[in-house]
């Protein structure tokens, strides 16, 4: 993964997962499209009831391969620890400007998760400070053109949708690189039940066909932007 171009779009989660839960589909159509696309995690998930932090950081890169990701990074910032403060900000502001996209996708700012409200929270104030020239005056400024907002464990009335139907596969791929989260391996002693091991990876599916059912297509995933869509034709 080259780290001397620009990405197309950047992608911000609180863990290793949730962008490929939220929108797999989504980063595997455009990566087959070309487009150059990156995911920051934000924590290393280092309290998750199951695995490990080293075993998270390789089915991260596993799932990564599995998209083709031009770039993934990890800011180590606290899991369970994610607050809007400057220096957390400011770590997430340098993230967008040393790769400058053009689009920016975090979590949806409702969720069951409080990790996930923070990080969509934290994103929308370092995504208005990336564009301050005299915030952090010695790094150039950059504006993202877009920001969106991806659905992890609930799902709201999206404002965009994208037909992920021909590329479903790979995001179920890139979800099953995350074995210690998802499979219910309760054979091991250091392992428990948690509500990702009972289901959640067919949940996920149901919640993708039930969005595509809108638009008559097999799956779908949906976003919401802040801004009222603009079209250049109707």
């Amino acid at each position: 993964m080259s780290e001397n171009e620009s990405l197309d779009i950047l992608i911000f989660g609180a863990h290793p997962d949730d962008a490929e839960i939220g929108m797999g589909g989504t980063i595997a159509k455009h990566t087959a499209a070309g487009r150059r696309v990156g995911i920051c995690d934000l924590t290393l998930a280092e309290m998750s009831s199951n695995g490990t932090v080293e075993s998270r950081q390789e089915e991260a890169e596993a799932a990564s391969a599995v998209l083709g990701l031009a770039a993934r990074s990890n800011l180590r910032l606290p899991d369970r620890g994610l607050y809007m403060t400057p220096e957390h900000v400011e770590r997430i502001v340098l993230e967008i400007r040393k790769w400058r996209p053009r689009l920016v996708f975090a979590p949806y700012w409702e969720d069951r998760h409080p990790d996930h409200i923070a990080c969509s929270k934290l994103v929308q104030e370092a995504v208005f400070n990336a564009k301050l020239r005299r915030f952090r005056p010695d790094v150039p400024a950059h504006t993202v053109k877009e920001s969106y907002y991806y659905f992890i464990n609930d799902v709201f009335e999206p404002s965009v949708m994208v037909d992920v139907t021909d590329v479903y596969e790979t995001k179920a791929a890139s979800l099953r690189a995350y074995r210690s989260q998802f499979e219910p391996a309760g054979t091991s002693a250091d392992y428990v039940q948690t509500p990702l091991t009972q289901g959640y990876l067919e949940r996920v599916e149901a919640r993708d066909r039930l969005l595509g059912l809108r638009r008559s297509v097999p799956y779908a995933e949906g976003f919401v932007n802040k801004l009222p869509y603009m079209a250049e034709l109707l």
